[in-house]
């Protein structure tokens, strides 16, 4: 039986823990554990066969870190040959009865995807292609993407799967204590986002025990159509009598999965620290459960790299900035390439509080398709709201979907044949909610009757492709009064049909009604209200106008929509110090701003151009480090604490740091000696066996700005160049860095030889297998959580030399 059939109407259980069984049966610290698929056959098919007769039917192959940055083509496809049939011969020498699967495990690269690394989104789909085209050759029945911490990396890895082969793909991400991943997704966005890309599973692995994860897991199960897996750790590492333990035996992981299982659940298994015994102990316990049924679920959403946007009661702003239409400067910036223009006007309709910002750099002097990428990957970087990728382009279109983090707005579909013909299979592949304008062959009709029936054969088209309602949103365009009398009533009648017999969102450009008429924010900003009160769902608006503004804060304090009216309030206070200043054909307004200088946002923000451009003037009257003392170092102290409150995510946090980066570059430069580095030494390196190296790279970006000396001795690093450089270097501080189980010892090798060699330095460490408990365990001076916690150690380390 296939396995997407079996799941419709049982539990699928998987296997659990590798590593840690791994080093139980002897593998060194350093070593790749995917080799043991070679050189220890009969030890990763025991482990296999343990699982499948504990009751897992589901059992993923030992090629986690199997890859092609790691491993030579040739050592790759052999690695995948005999890691498939370590597992087939598993499944057949097995004595459990149940039905069994064998999965392809693909695990993170370790590499940061740009702008926050080096490495390329389209570089990353490629290493993963590599790995499922061989795990297809040799015969996996399904592909297991795990332990994703970055909702790009994630979409990169689903990509390759996608585009390569049509096995089943199960998608799991590993949180944090805040219940984000490492850069800012929360499990809502997640669930948009991989609900899009079409995958058959979803959910949580790793990080904590069940008890911790069951947060997460509630909301992938209160907004997920699809079935939802769970594979927590087996609690949290301790150490009792010299040895590794973890906290939950499978009596307790047993309970709590099960309990999770009963709230919907359906795919269950272990993570670290998890063994057959904890498989067996959860198989029992559930004998007999019948599976939730899974519903589906009706929640229109669009998201971003961080969180998503809902469209229910609540209306929509989507910002209409980003668009050359009547617009002179804007023209004149896209034919200029100056992204740093486009970037401002997003920041500041974020300000002004638009929920999604419309990207639309349509003009025929331009290339349209590589202006259009370029602003979506630019936009993302700094912003974490959600885009429209407005477009009529569809090689644009398809681009533009490609690389956006999250799932996007789609501006537009309309009912013309070949317009659904074109734009339906790239929602279908990449996700999206679309925008249908209720316009075909025939024009615009005049009647909302007539627009409705588009709209009717609009979504009769969509389900044709499998693109359910939720994900359709109708404009049933607003056309400009100045023309028609009564295109405005048309227009309101149209969005309450479509509301009211189709039970789906609409939204419309509100401007475009008052079109050649004097005084148009009058208009646009009543048109907003009534298009409000007839059920629009969301408007395109320019977030400047007070009218527009009033009208949105009004209709959510009449509609009970605002508690304790904090957004009106805060809206009203703001009107008296507001002044205004012509913008094109609109009106812009402006206030006070929040910041202490403009060099201060522009680092805030993230505008690397910006901020190169406004130290350039600062330098001709200010001296390099005042500016480095009073402006560059208080705004990553404001970005840094709001890291660690939790308001700022990691990619905010990383753009500010580059922004500041291009700030001491222009320093630099006016300096005789070209260095700002001010403060002591600190060697930095991912340990041996150990190609992960996102976290150290964040902690030196970081480091760096902050002042300090970095030496970055890159991943894979033996305890003895840790030393020697140490050594050599008289460092004060050395921060060590694992992603992995099997990789921890190398970290308390390496702390042993220091204390041998390199007495006096201070040692942090840090990564996502290790906790304080833990690193007190292996010697460690300071366990960081997080890259501003090892900036606040070093500080103190700094102070007191």
């Amino acid at each position: 039986m296939k396995i997407k059939e079996y799941l419709k109407d049982n539990l699928i259980f998987l296997d659990g823990g590798m590593g840690t069984l791994l080093q139980a049966n002897g593998l060194r610290a350093g070593e790749l554990p995917e080799r043991w698929n070679k050189t220890y056959p009969e030890v990763i098919t025991a482990i296999h066969k343990a699982y499948f007769d504990a009751g897992s039917n589901v059992v993923s192959t030992n090629t986690f870190g199997a890859n092609s940055l790691k491993f030579s083509d040739d050592e790759l496809e052999e690695i995948i040959k005999c890691a498939a049939q370590n597992a087939k011969k598993a499944k057949e020498q097995s004595v459990g009865a149940k039905e069994k699967w064998i999965a392809l495990d693909i695990g993170p690269t370790g590499r940061m995807l740009k702008p926050y690394g080096d490495f390329d989104f389209e570089d990353a789909v490629k290493v993963f292609s590599k790995t499922v085209n061989l795990g297809v050759k040799y015969g996996v029945d399904l592909v297991f993407i795990e332990t994703m911490n970055d909702s790009y990396e994630t979409k990169a890895a689903v990509l390759a799967v996608k585009e390569n082969c049509d096995l089943p793909v199960f998608v799991s991400n590993a949180y944090g204590e805040d219940g984000t991943l490492m850069t800012g997704a929360n499990p809502k966005a997640m669930v948009a986002m991989l609900e899009g890309l079409g995958v058959d599973a979803i959910g949580v692995n790793c990080s904590f025990g069940p008890k911790k994860l069951a947060p997460v897991v509630e909301e992938y199960l209160k907004y997920s159509s699809i079935p939802v897996l769970l594979e927590p750790n087996a609690g949290l590492p301790k150490v009792v009598d010299g040895k590794t333990v973890y906290d939950v035996l499978p009596e307790e992981f047993s309970s709590d999965v099960s309990a999770l299982i009963k709230n919907g659940v359906r795919i269950a298994g272990g993570c670290c620290g998890t063994t057959p015994d904890y498989i067996k102990a959860l198989v029992e316990k559930t004998k007999g459960q019948a599976p939730v049924q899974i519903e589906k679920k009706n929640f229109s959403m669009v998201s971003s790299y961080t969180h998503a946007v809902e469209f229910d009661a609540k209306p929509i702003l989507i910002g209409e900035r980003i668009n050359p239409t009547g617009k002179k400067k804007f023209k004149e910036a896209l034919k200029a390439n100056d992204i740093d223009y486009i970037l401002k006007e997003g920041v500041s309709q974020q300000e002004k509080g638009v929920h999604i910002l419309d990207v639309n750099v349509g003009l025929p002097e331009i290339d349209e398709t590589k202006m259009l990428t370029t602003a979506v990957k630019e936009l993302q970087a700094i912003i974490d709201l959600p885009l429209q990728i407005d477009t009529s382009n569809i090689l644009a279109m398809e681009k533009a979907l490609r690389v956006y983090n999250g799932k996007a707005m789609v501006n537009s579909v309309n009912g013309k044949k070949e317009s659904m013909e074109a734009v339906f299979p790239l929602v279908k592949k990449y996700g999206g909610l679309v925008v249908c304008l209720t316009l075909d062959e025939n024009g615009i009709p005049e009647k909302a009757e007539d627009r409705l029936n588009i709209a009717k054969k609009i979504l009769a088209k969509a389900n044709e492709y499998g693109i359910d309602k939720k994900d359709l949103i109708f404009d049933p365009l607003a056309l400009t009064i100045s023309a028609d009398k009564n295109a405005g009533v048309e227009t309101l009648k149209a969005v309450k049909l479509i509301k009211e017999k189709l039970g789906a969102n609409t939204s419309l450009g509100v401007s475009n009604v008052s079109f050649g008429l004097p005084e148009r924010d009058i208009i646009n900003g009543n048109f907003f209200t009534l298009a409000l009160y007839n059920g629009l769902s969301a408007g395109i608006v320019n977030p400047y106008s007070n009218e527009i503004m009033k009208a949105y804060h009004a209709f959510r304090a009449i509609n009970g929509l605002d508690n304790n009216f904090e957004k009106y309030i805060k809206f009203t206070e703001n009107l008296p110090r507001q002044t205004t200043v012509a913008v094109d054909t609109t009106t812009k307004t402006t206030d006070s701003g929040e910041y202490k200088s403009e060099l201060q946002k522009a680092i805030i923000k993230g505008l690397k151009e910006q901020a190169s451009a406004i130290t350039k003037e600062l330098l001709l009257t200010e001296k390099p480090l005042d500016i480095v003392q009073n402006e560059i170092i208080p705004a990553l102290n404001i970005v840094g604490v709001g890291f660690e409150n939790k308001t700022v995510y990691l990619p905010q946090l990383l753009m500010s740091a580059e922004a500041s980066k291009s700030a001491f570059e222009r320093i630099k430069e006016s300096m005789s000696d070209g260095k700002t580095a001010n403060k002591c030494a600190f060697v930095i390196a991912t340990v041996k066996g150990d190609i992960h190296d996102i976290g150290k790279n964040i902690v030196k970006l970081l480091l760096e700005n902050y002042g300090f000396n970095v030496c970055d001795l890159g991943r894979d690093v033996s305890p003895e160049t840790v030393a020697e450089k140490t050594i050599e270097l008289k460092a004060p501080i050395v921060g060590l860095s694992a992603l992995m189980t099997t990789t921890v010892p190398a970290i308390e090798q390496t702390i042993k030889l220091l204390r041998e060699k390199a007495p006096w330095c201070k040692i942090v460490v840090g990564g996502a297998v290790l906790n304080k408990e833990y690193a007190d365990m292996i010697g460690a001076d300071k366990y960081a959580k997080d890259a501003m916690e090892t900036v606040r150690y070093a500080e103190e380390i700094n102070n007191s030399l």
